[in-house]
Parts: C-alpha cells; sequence; structure tokens
C-alpha cells in the first residue's frame, strides 16, 4: 500500500503523543510512505517545536528523527520531488474549500501533493485536512 501522511501523522507515528497508539496501529499494514520535500520540512521544524514547547527533550527529538532517516535509508518512507502541479492544484482547492472548511495553507498543498501523486490512502489526524481529502476523492483514514 502507498500511503501519503500529513506531518501530524508522521509525528504521532515516530513520536508519542494522544494519537500515536492509532497512527502505529494504522501502520502495522507496512505502508510505504510518499515524502516530499515540503513533508520533510515540515517533519523537521515540527519536531524542533516539540523541543521549543518543552514537550519532548532534544534527545526525543533525535531518536525520532534519527528513525524517521532509517525508514528513509530502507525505503519505507519514499521521497518524491514537490509536484509542480501541486501549486496549481493547491490554488483550485484553495478556491473550492477553504472558505467552507476553514483548510489552510500547508494543508491545501498536502492535499494537492497526494491528489497528484494518487496514493491509495491519505493518513491525517487532522479534522479540516480530513474534510478536504475527502472532498477531493482520497480515502482518508482513519475515518
Amino acid at each position: 500500500m502507498i500511503a501519503y501522511a500529513d506531518t501530524g501523522f508522521l509525528v504521532s507515528l515516530y513520536g508519542q503523543d494522544a494519537h500515536s497508539a492509532a497512527a502505529r496501529l494504522l501502520a502495522q499494514g507496512r505502508p510505504t510512505f510518499l515524502l516530499t520535500p515540503l513533508g520533510e520540512a515540515e517533519f523537521v521544524n515540527a519536531l524542533e517545536l516539540q523541543v521549543f514547547r518543552k514537550e519532548w527533550t532534544r534527545g526525543q527529538a533525535h531518536t525520532v528523527h534519527n528513525n524517521f532517516l532509517q525508514h528513509q535509508a530502507a525505503a519505507i518512507i519514499r521521497n518524491e520531488p514537490f509536484p509542480s502541479q501541486a501549486w496549481e492544484r493547491a490554488v483550485i482547492l484553495s478556491r473550492r474549500h477553504a472558505a467552507a472548511l476553514g483548510a489552510r495553507t500547508l494543508d491545501v498543498l498536502h492535499v494537492a501533493s497526494a491528489l497528484v501523486l494518487t496514493p491509495d490512502v491519505f493518513f491525517t489526524f487532522d479534522k479540516r485536512q480530513s474534510q478536504l481529502a475527502k472532498a477531493e476523492g482520497l480515502r482518508v483514514l482513519p475515518a
């Protein structure tokens, strides 16, 4: 199975938070996760924010990042270039859905990327992003 996971899902999967158990359960099927440079940059920033907020120690963030890098090396996480068509798609999604759903720019960019990369499933715990992805026909988990 090929999956696109938003950053929050990846942080929950690799770290420890309120959604970690659910993320690990969903990942038991051993999907290959697609990762764009946008996703990687947001993931690294999210780890640093956990340290800033004193929710994780520097050591915890380092461990999470190392596990993430090992999965990249093992192709559990497959690096993909940011699809150029995602920019145009993001503008269309914003026009269609942002006013009704309150979708944020990064959420729109993740959904636009997934629409172009065509994964089997889109993983997110974010309610607005889930609504946006479903509105565009993506299979979203958790449901």
